[in-house]
């Protein structure tokens, strides 16, 4: 099946284990789509909670997606250097013309001078007792932890030094 062709604006959905939508942001510009990775773009978007809630983003960012690992990643331009969240996250897939993952509250933020900082242990545990989730998943996502934080020491993937720079540049012709 083909990723999403460039250019196309879509909407990103993240879930809860328990299959219940937790965020929604409302347009990404699709810079790069496979079956494998997608990278997308936006800038002040408008992003929906689940609670109703409702907020824009501040900044440009580049989103990664990848169909294999358990993370994806948001690198965020500011006017003080590259900022990264990372969500620990089921793979994604695009389904009816929508990124969706299973978010699972586990997060990575990398500093512009790549020292980073796990986030949201205990809504992590909080939510596994809450849902369940199974032995093997929990080795899954920390697995993936681990993959992550050995992707930012070695300035891999979406941490490499060009890598966001490269595919604003990209984002910047679509506006």
């Amino acid at each position: 099946m083909p990723g999403p062709e460039s250019g196309r604006r879509t909407e990103i959905q993240s879930y809860k284990h328990n299959g219940k939508l937790h965020r929604v942001w409302d347009s990404t510009t699709i810079l790069k789509g496979t079956k494998n990775v997608i990278i997308g773009a936006n800038d002040r978007t408008m992003v929906r909670e689940s609670d109703g809630r409702t907020w824009i983003t501040r900044e440009p960012a580049i989103c990664y997606f990848h169909s294999k690992h358990w993370f994806n990643v948001i690198g965020m331009l500011r006017t003080d250097g590259v900022y990264y969240y990372c969500n620990i996250s089921s793979p994604f897939i695009y389904e009816n013309g929508i990124i969706k993952y299973i978010d699972y509250d586990l997060d990575v933020k990398v500093f512009p001078d790549m020292t980073y900082k796990l986030l949201d242990e205990d809504e992590y545990e909080l939510h596994k007792r809450q849902m369940n989730y199974p032995h093997v998943l929990d080795r899954i996502l920390y697995n993936n932890v681990d993959t992550l934080v050995r992707w930012v020491r070695q300035r891999k993937g979406p941490f490499s030094p060009e890598f966001i720079d490269q595919w604003y540049e990209r984002y910047l012709t679509y506006r």
